[in-house]
């Protein structure tokens, strides 16, 4: 029986837009933007930012020499948010509406501490709720050290929950992600970025409870 759904962030609650957030990077002086973002599993700095092992102000400084010139705070912020395209409200009333059935319902996500500024203010649903007013607990990469599709954050996501791999329903647009939450015996579901997925998870709950 299914108790618990873990859900991504970006290409599942929120639609991407990958190309805005390049372009925005671009805008910035990093000309090869396009080789250095990946919508799934960063590296470099970018990486470095997701996994923890750089602060916000850490990834600025450092970003600010490969662009030969000072880059704020806020710039930085405004690039890696041109991630966020949407966040459909028909994604938010799925969630709520699987917590008052009875799921628990929880966030993993790999992201970084300038997308969280967006996401955990007053401006992420457009009616005053930051994104953690939607979910049971979040996990985030950043703040955890570790990323997807490593087996370690999906293992410290079931120990922190107290649940069985067996009882949780994992939704990422990521198929590395999906693959090794199935391994670890978990269900899963892998919509494209974008995708009404809302019926598809209902239905899936009737027939597996």
């Amino acid at each position: 029986m299914i108790r618990t759904i873990i859900f991504d962030l970006g290409g599942v609650v929120i639609t991407l837009d990958p190309q805005q957030a390049v372009d925005r990077f671009k805008a910035l002086g990093l000309h090869d933007a396009a080789k250095r973002l990946d919508s799934y599993t960063q590296s470099g700095i970018f990486g470095d930012l997701e996994h923890g092992l750089i602060t916000a102000e850490d990834f600025r400084r450092e970003l600010s020499v490969l662009v030969g010139r000072e880059v704020s705070h806020e710039a930085c912020a405004h690039a890696w948010q041109g991630y966020a395209l949407e966040v459909p409200q028909r994604n938010l009333d799925a969630l709520q509406h699987l917590r008052r059935d009875g799921y628990r319902v929880v966030l993993l996500s790999n992201t970084n501490p300038y997308m969280m500024e967006w996401a955990e203010s007053p401006d992420f649903d457009g009616h005053g709720h930051p994104v953690s007013y939607y979910f049971d607990q979040c996990y985030l990469s950043y703040r955890m050290q570790l990323m997807k599709p490593s087996e370690d954050i999906f293992r410290a996501v079931l120990s922190s929950e107290k649940t069985f791999a067996s009882e949780c329903l994992f939704v990422d647009d990521g198929a590395r992600n999906v693959a090794t939450a199935s391994q670890l015996g978990m269900r899963t579901f892998c919509p494209v970025n974008g995708e009404d997925w809302t019926a598809e998870i209902r239905d899936f709950l009737k027939d597996n409870g």
